[in-house]
């Protein structure tokens, strides 16, 4: 009989740890807020941590990947792939929050005046939100090219490294020879990068306790209580586009959407804890070649997919959006819902990178549609930051099943090695 296997040590066990720092967090927060507002900067500088490695774990996997392949037709084939998955999927989850919220109706009855709001809170936003849409999609389309490979990894610009990488990875297979011992190195140092990933990942309790300590120390309870009904319908609908629309999608590719989930719980609580998905992208590329995507779908897929991908964030701006018409009494027919819907078909792709992205965008979206008042975003303040956490998750959880099933249509899915992990052994 073979002996049971060891149970793993608390210390190894980084999704318990996690749970256990964002109750104790939560409860620093509530007791003594003005500690928990302190703890700020243990989150912050866990983000940072990751966000310095990014910009190179990034690139070196699109180049590997790339230069591995024997026909660099699998390159457009799985672009092209991936650009129609994200474009489908991200505007059923705009459909769903306009349907949810239309049905839910978690603004009405506020009767807010315009008037009485003050825009100066949200200005920054709105300056932002100027800036991001001058010279619409062409500006957009240029800025995908950087000004220099330094200057990309420098500001940490996902779509401008993506698109160096490509190149990169692309010349490097034409002349695999001459640049076999580059690709060496570049290998070998992604290795190292995470190594470095695993180090930092430690520091993922201390990081969620501090997050959710300054977010209840700052924000309290009570700012939920006129909002809530908001809250809770935005949780609601991604709860239901998970369960439902990805759940289906996975299915279709034969994927167990609940064992998935199981699988990342890890990142999960961490995305949930720290509201941000780029703390995780390292592990979830390892994760996802560990259950058998190969590594050119992953290096190309998962980061451009938190670009034009943004499931939870497409939830919440078509929501937002109309909690803020609903709120103030603007009266929208459903045609003007449904350009409220293409636009942000649009917008809501171009959020990446820019401080408080959905937030900008929403502004964005609201002023260039001369109807809903852009002072309205002033209501959100207050939950922004709880109902980002929400966002976060869908978006992550979107972007992993995303990667699986593009891998699984294009015939780069190991269904072995994506069972054994998804089905661990129980030590039989």
């Amino acid at each position: 009989m073979n002996p049971a296997p060891a149970r793993p040590r608390f210390r190894d066990r980084l999704f318990l740890q996690v749970v256990i720092a964002i109750v104790l967090g939560t409860l620093v927060g509530v007791f003594w807020p003005k500690g928990g507002e302190a703890m700020l900067p243990l989150g912050d500088g866990f983000i940072r941590l990751i966000r310095m490695l990014l910009a190179p774990i990034i690139c070196g996997t699109i180049v590997v990947g790339i230069a591995r392949m024997d026909n660099l037709k699998e390159v457009g084939r799985i672009g092209l792939k991936a650009l129609i998955y994200f474009e489908v999927v991200s505007t059923a989850a705009l459909a769903i929050g306009l349907v949810v919220v239309n049905v839910l109706r978690p603004g009405a009855g506020m009767n807010v005046k315009p008037g009485d709001l003050n825009p100066a809170e949200i200005a920054s936003y709105t300056s932002t939100a100027a800036a991001q849409t001058q010279g619409g999609v062409s500006a957009f389309l240029l800025h995908i090219i950087p000004t220099s490979a330094v200057d990309a990894f420098a500001r940490n610009d996902m779509l401008q490294i993506i698109l160096f990488a490509v190149l990169l990875g692309v010349a490097m297979s034409r002349f695999r020879a001459q640049t076999e011992p580059l690709f060496k190195v570049i290998d070998a140092l992604l290795a190292a990068l995470f190594a470095i990933v695993g180090m930092i990942m430690r520091l993922a309790p201390l990081a969620a306790f501090g997050a959710m300590a300054f977010t209840v120390g700052r924000y309290g309870f009570g700012v939920l209580a006129s909002l809530g009904q908001l809250m809770i319908a935005v949780t609601l609908t991604s709860v239901l586009f998970i369960g439902v629309v990805l759940g289906l999608i996975a299915r279709a590719a034969g994927v167990n959407l609940w064992k998935f989930l199981r699988y990342i719980r890890e990142e999960i609580v961490i995305v949930f804890a720290t509201v941000s998905t780029e703390v995780v992208l390292p592990r979830m590329m390892t994760k996802l070649e560990n259950a058998g995507c190969s590594r050119p779908v992953v290096g190309l897929v998962l980061p451009a997919g938190y670009t034009f991908n943004p499931d939870g964030t497409a939830i919440y701006l078509t929501m937002a959006a109309i909690f803020i018409a609903q709120a103030t009494n603007t009266p929208l027919s459903l045609g003007d819902q449904l350009v409220v819907l293409g636009v942000l078909m649009l917008t809501s792709k171009g959020s990446a990178g820019v401080a408080g992205g959905g937030f900008v965008t929403l502004a964005a979206t609201l002023a260039s549609l001369h109807q809903i008042p852009v002072a309205g975003l002033v209501l959100l303040l207050g939950v922004d930051r709880f109902i980002n956490e929400a966002r976060a998750v869908t978006n992550l959880i979107g972007n992993g099943v995303a990667t699986l099933v593009i891998a699984r249509w294009d015939g780069a899915l190991d269904r072995q090695r994506l069972d054994e992990a998804l089905n661990p052994s129980r030590g039989t």
